[in-house]
């Protein structure tokens, strides 16, 4: 929160240009360069996106979302770095031992993912956003394999994978110690309570979905853009900013996308926005 508040202030220094014509003086402030404020993204996600274009092959890319229930994105709040690790590998795992398979697409593909942890209300929900290019190579490496038109891999098959995966990972963690459990959460310190909780997660279908392909590599990076340096809330969003309250625009996708105004106060917009902090070092953006 130092950083953002003291992004481009005199707090952090700066630099003082002036013209040789008029000797006109403009002074610039320092950015903080901190990955969580939505001022000091673009630049980043723009060189980001450049040394990516090398990378585009021209085939269909798809976009596949792995979402975990409420119930673990409030065990991720307290483990973010042991369970957000755990969402990205069993995705990963996922993609690849499905796309492996010969009833399905027979190939070893490649992919691109990124963590996201909010919702448009600012809320914890944590969810991967997979950029699939459509095939891959033949199992002996020789040949390039395509997937269907418009069709990557069957969502049921991979939301029942990934859940396998997940909860099987979660309870070797828990096994193992690594879990912490405490607040509204402290019931489930409890070994029997957690595995008999974790048995019920395995009878609920989990939320994996995939998206209709992209137009085409362009529009590829323009959805990189959009989501691999974003932060929990925008400026641009931000509609009031007074003492008692905090206004922004969002959508509810539950209502169709209704769009709406939400007003809440200071204290709760911050402990909604430091949700979405990092731990120091995480790596958000990952290939497989």
């Amino acid at each position: 929160m130092r950083a953002l508040v003291q992004c481009r202030t005199a707090a952090l220094g700066g630099h003082v240009k002036e013209w040789d014509n008029c000797h006109h003086q403009h002074i610039a402030y320092n950015s903080c360069r901190n990955r969580h404020c939505p001022k000091c993204q673009s630049l980043a996600r723009a060189r980001w996106l450049e040394e990516r274009k090398a990378e585009l092959l021209p085939v269909e890319y798809f976009h596949v979302v792995f979402t975990v229930p409420a119930s673990i994105a409030d065990i991720a709040l307290q483990n973010q770095s042991i369970v957000y690790n755990i969402l990205f590998r069993s995705a990963g795992q996922t993609l690849k031992r499905i796309a492996a398979d010969p009833q399905h697409l027979g190939a070893e593909i490649g992919y691109l993912a990124v963590l996201h942890t909010w919702g448009q209300n600012l809320s914890h929900h944590p969810h991967l956003h997979c950029v699939v290019p459509g095939g891959g190579l033949s199992p002996d490496g020789t040949r390039w394999i395509s997937c269907r038109k418009g069709f990557l891999l069957p969502v049921r098959v991979l939301s029942r994978l990934f859940r396998g995966l997940f909860l099987d990972s979660l309870r070797q963690a828990f096994a193992q110690g690594d879990l912490k459990l405490s607040g509204n959460l402290s019931h489930l310190a409890d070994p029997d309570v957690f595995f008999q909780w974790l048995a019920g997660h395995r009878k609920t279908e989990w939320v994996v979905y995939s998206k209709r392909p992209f137009a085409g590599p362009e529009q590829v990076l323009e959805y990189l853009g959009r989501y691999t340096h974003g932060v929990a809330i925008s400026n641009q969003r931000l509609t009031n900013v007074s003492e008692s309250e905090v206004a922004f625009r969002w959508k509810d996708y539950r209502k169709d996308n209704q769009q709406g105004v939400m007003r809440l106060g200071p204290h709760e917009f911050m402990r909604r926005f430091l949700q979405h902090v990092l731990p120091a070092g995480f790596v958000r953006i990952r290939h497989g």
